[in-house]
């Protein structure tokens, strides 16, 4: 979804900052997250995605570092002097195994069961295009600290991409880190903003039953393995919700059940696969021994042998408060107060929580509904599309918090000194 003029959008005046996107590199911005959307790479394949931001980059006379695995890179605008701690940004740039089903869209994906639909291409060409604007300011003089741009590879794929970039020196002298994801739920031109657990933790959860199986005729001679099953599914979750505090938000949820291949056949084995999300970091770190003990409960009970697979995933994004501030001013500052708003903590997992064991850091979410759009949309539906208006915000939005950080910074030596 795309505007043909912006200029009579609220809260559109010029800014008092530097740094805002002009016309040209806002066309040229749109062109670009189409093509990517066009061309959805899965995590650790995105190899066309890595090789056209490196492209673009190195046209404006950066030099971009790709990372040892051929995705993902790291860039930085400016030189560090070892001094105060550079600002980071991240995008992630990896698309989801599910179909395009956007109708009558010259840009849906041409790969079958590929689609950019949690908004990625938007967060990669927001950094993409904040990294433009800071370089040209970085010519002109007019950026007083270096920054570093991260596009990581496999942010769906658990436990995330943001490990590997991590040990690749990605941090290394980074003071705070910033980063969008896209939100249906708000509109472009604002963010939704919060102090604290912003996302939740999330963990992938495999399951293997077995038994002996047999005949439908005489359950009782065997192991009825999909009965069992069946109750792992609904008593499971149940379990291991009574075992903690509810306010933690603990859930199992599952994704896949399968077993069987005749209607008078007790099968010998089955399968379930989901996710335990959680809002709260103390009771995730309790959640694998729970689940595992809750599981084994069930299935013994009904005479099935379980095998247990727990993938540890992501803990809760949890907002800095000096770095939510810094975006919260930086929003103020080129769209004024009405356009950031409170947001809810998500059950939805981010691997950005990993660069936040590391320095503090915050997340916004990035508005991407087209005003007065009564459509109902989510992240990971085949339909989602995101109104390209969020790509002016997100760009302009990096540029003042880059601008804001290095004034922050220079008062905080001042009061230091």
């Amino acid at each position: 979804m795309s505007r043909e003029s912006e200029a009579d959008l609220p809260g559109e005046a010029e800014a008092a900052l530097p740094g805002t996107l002009p016309e040209a590199l806002r066309a040229e911005l749109v062109a670009f997250r189409r093509d990517l959307h066009m061309h959805p790479e899965l995590g650790n394949q995105e190899f066309r995605t890595t090789a056209a931001i490196k492209a673009r980059l190195e046209k404006a006379g950066l030099r971009p570092r790709v990372l040892d695995s051929g995705t993902g890179l790291i860039c930085d605008i400016g030189d560090w002097d070892g001094g105060r701690p550079r600002l980071a940004m991240r995008a992630d740039i990896d698309a989801l195994p599910i179909p395009d089903t956007k109708v009558d869209c010259e840009y849906r994906s041409t790969v079958p069961d590929r689609a950019h639909a949690c908004g990625h291409d938007v967060h990669t060409t927001v950094v993409l295009g904040a990294g433009l604007v800071l370089a040209d300011l970085h010519r002109k003089g007019q950026l007083p600290r270096p920054v570093r741009l991260i596009f990581q590879p496999a942010e769906e794929v658990l436990p995330g991409g943001a490990g590997d970039v991590i040990k690749s020196g990605a941090l290394d002298g980074v003071g705070r880190i910033i980063a969008v994801h896209c939100d249906p739920r708000v509109d472009a031109g604002r963010i939704g903003l919060r102090h604290g657990p912003i996302t939740s933790a999330c963990d992938r959860l495999e399951i293997a039953l077995d038994g002996p199986g047999g005949h439908t005729a005489r359950p009782h001679l065997t192991t009825d393995l999909v009965t069992a099953a069946a109750r792992v599914v609904t008593d499971v979750p149940a379990l291991v919700a009574r075992r903690v505090d509810a306010r933690s938000g603990l859930s199992v949820t599952w994704g896949r059940v399968e077993s069987g291949h005749a209607p008078n056949v007790i099968p010998q084995h089955a399968e379930l696969s989901g996710t335990v999300r959680c809002l709260d970091i103390n009771a995730w770190r309790q959640a694998p021994d729970l689940v595992h003990e809750a599981i084994s409960e069930v299935a013994t009970l009904h005479r099935a042998k379980s095998e247990i697979n727990y993938v540890r995933g992501v803990p809760p994004v949890v907002n800095d408060p000096v770095v939510t501030e810094l975006i919260h001013d930086a929003m103020v500052a080129r769209r004024g107060a009405t356009a950031v708003e409170d947001t809810e903590q998500s059950l939805g997992g981010e691997d950005f929580s990993w660069y936040l064991e590391h320095v503090p850091g915050a997340m916004a979410r990035l508005g991407v509904r087209r005003p007065g759009d009564l459509t109902v949309r989510d992240l990971h539906q085949g339909d989602f599309d995101a109104d390209e208006h969020a790509i002016t915000v997100g760009v302009e939005l990096f540029t003042a918090a880059a601008l804001l950080d290095a004034r922050m910074q220079v008062l905080d030596t001042a009061a230091t000194s």
